[in-house]
């Protein structure tokens, strides 16, 4: 009895002098790749939206740092740029409007639908009931336009744009010809760039459009035959004095 009992205790203590099970360095690696990649173990991992997000958020952290340390005045100095930056273009972009596309004057003032001047100054005053102040400038200027058409003071061409209309007619009406010019950059602005018309603006319009419909032509005819007339009778005039001296 006394002998098994010993004979265990010296085989328990030839195991605990024993160095324990080892694995090789890859092999221990590529388990616990195995392992990790369970999908228990990423269950709360972040989506590929928020990696994302999170990546983005980095590259302004460090971009803002970087802009920071090159400004005077660090973080408040660059705050204090772009704010100023920010107020020029908008002051710009308030003063100027959008940029043009190209010339104010590159279309053509009507489209391919032939109506009379009544016809577009109805479509102003129904667009101009509505609020919409933007069509009711535009179909004004049209029936500017097609009444002076109307009356051979233009004559009708399909491919007139705003500004020859109104340099045409200031020749014919030339006491109205800053407005005419006036109300020929207002649809230019409204048309091509881009900016929003007021009621003022219409109305502006509108009133020029009453304005001209009572106004009469100064005839170039009419104003050279006076002229020659003129220049006859002073020399008649000239000729009878001469001859009784």
């Amino acid at each position: 009895m006394l002998r098994a009992v010993d004979t265990s205790m010296l085989s328990t203590a030839r195991s605990a002098d024993e160095p324990p099970l080892t694995t090789p360095r890859d092999p221990a690696r590529e388990a616990a790749r195995r392992e990790l990649s369970k999908r228990m173990y990423h269950e709360n991992d972040p989506s590929w939206f928020q990696r994302a997000l999170n990546a983005f958020w980095d590259w302004v952290d460090k971009l803002f740092n970087a802009a920071s340390s090159a400004t005077p005045g660090g973080a408040l100095g660059l705050v204090v740029v772009i704010a100023a930056v920010v107020l020029v273009v908008g002051a710009l972009w308030w003063r100027l409007g959008t940029p043009r596309r190209g010339p104010a004057s590159s279309a053509a003032l009507f489209d391919d639908r032939p109506r009379s001047a009544a016809d577009h100054r109805a479509a102003a005053e129904a667009h101009a009931a509505q609020g919409h102040w933007n069509q009711a400038v535009q179909e004004r200027m049209r029936a500017i336009v097609r009444s002076l058409e109307e009356r051979a003071l233009l004559d009708i061409r399909p491919g007139r744009t705003a500004d020859e209309a109104a340099a045409e007619a200031g020749r014919a009406l030339p006491t109205h010809g800053d407005r005419l010019r006036s109300a020929a950059r207002d649809f230019d602005d409204v048309t091509y760039g881009g900016r929003a018309a007021t009621e003022q603006s219409y109305h502006r319009i509108a009133e020029l459009d009453r304005d001209l419909e009572r106004s009469k032509p100064v005839l170039t005819n009419s104003t050279s035959s006076a002229s020659s007339t003129s220049d006859s009778h002073s020399a008649d005039h000239n000729a009878r004095r001469g001859a009784a001296e």
